[in-house]
């Protein structure tokens, strides 16, 4: 197997900025990574992924960066379901403008969507507490039109599943119509929007929401439709580590921070088998935010291990018990011997954990 390595033993040596601007020599530690290494060559060696790509940043700086197989830099993937956390971040950017509130009803926006379907908030499209149905009915056909509008006109028929607010369903489709509301409020479409407001100011350069496919362009998906690069990615994960900061430049507000990772399920009801108690083995309520998981909680609720899986493998972390983000960069290539990447990928932020205790 073809190794990219930075290093099995990261030895960390730099200096952090004190709150009166004076600096502060860190103290020089080694971290053993072979557990982890081991673990993702593994994988890849299993068939699982051609390649994979892994980085882990504390305290806003790396410890640990490798690729695997046929991964490099350069590499670009789909990512599935870890571009939930990127489209909730170009909204929230739209409600700091104070051209959405995440209160809106869908039929303010969308007036042709109307009853239970349009009373649901923005909130309860992104944290999937609207009752739309989580994915296409059997039998549709997928949602690979030209344009979002073109994507959400074929929804509005569907028949919500449940009245807004009352039931935790994961999926994607809500996040169609929460896209065409930003494209409404903004009169620019979605991919204009995300690159707008979160790729060109995070150096996201190589990060696409379209087209998905490369036959004529296809509609965005914002629940799994987009695609990036490990740096890129950690790009996003830095600005959302500082309260919306990157390289000294506000992207998003504290207060919108707060609201992606706070617990918007409320009182919805949550059914058993649910991605958190799968992988934490804690059966809770209060799992997800705006686009994102909330793994762990601390006592008195607040989110301290967030992510973002994806059923493909790739998985964005940030672990602010450890101070500590994380990205590892795969596309399954082969299921085989009951492999899931989606409830596997979430084993790396405890390894990480275990090796900077050490």
């Amino acid at each position: 197997m073809k190794l990219r390595v930075i290093g099995f033993l990261v030895s960390v040596s730099c200096f952090f900025a004190m709150p009166d601007g004076r600096a502060q020599q860190a103290v020089k530690k080694s971290y053993d990574f072979s557990t982890l290494d081991n673990k993702i060559s593994s994988w890849v060696d299993s068939g699982y992924y051609k390649g994979a790509s892994i980085i882990i940043v504390k305290n806003n700086h790396v410890i640990y960066q490798k690729y695997f197989g046929n991964y490099t830099p350069e590499t670009v993937a789909y990512i599935a379901s870890a571009g939930k956390w990127l489209a909730a971040a170009t909204i929230a950017a739209v409600v700091d403008e104070g051209k959405l509130s995440w209160d809106d009803p869908v039929k303010k926006w969308i007036p042709e969507i109307s009853g239970s379907k349009g009373d649901a908030t923005l909130r309860q499209l992104l944290s999937h507490t609207s009752g739309y149905p989580d994915y296409q009915p059997k039998g549709n056909p997928i949602d690979n039109y030209q344009t979002l509008k073109e994507s959400v006109d074929h929804i509005v028929p569907l028949l919500a599943d449940t009245l807004p607010g009352t039931k935790f369903k994961y999926g994607g489709l809500a996040m169609q119509v929460a896209g065409r509301m930003a494209e409404l409020a903004t009169g620019k479409d979605w991919e204009t929007i995300f690159q707008d407001k979160i790729a060109q100011p995070l150096h996201m350069r190589l990060t696409h929401f379209t087209p998905v496919s490369d036959v004529g362009g296809q509609s965005p998906m914002l629940g799994g439709g987009a695609r990036s690069s490990l740096q890129d990615y950690a790009n996003f994960l830095n600005m959302i580590s500082n309260d919306g900061l990157f390289n000294g430049r506000r992207i998003l507000s504290i207060k919108a921070i707060r609201e992606m990772q706070a617990n918007q399920v409320k009182d919805a009801k949550v059914n058993s088998g649910e991605f958190v108690e799968k992988v934490r083995k804690t059966r809770r309520k209060d799992i997800y935010g705006l686009g994102e998981w909330r793994e762990e909680v601390d006592s008195s609720g607040n989110a301290v291990l967030i992510s973002s899986p994806s059923w493909a493998g790739a998985y964005p972390w940030i672990d602010k018990q450890y101070h500590i983000y994380g990205f590892f960069l795969a596309r399954v290539d082969m299921m085989k011997n009951g492999f899931n990447p989606f409830l596997s990928s979430p084993v790396l932020p405890v390894m990480v954990r275990d090796i900077i205790k050490k």
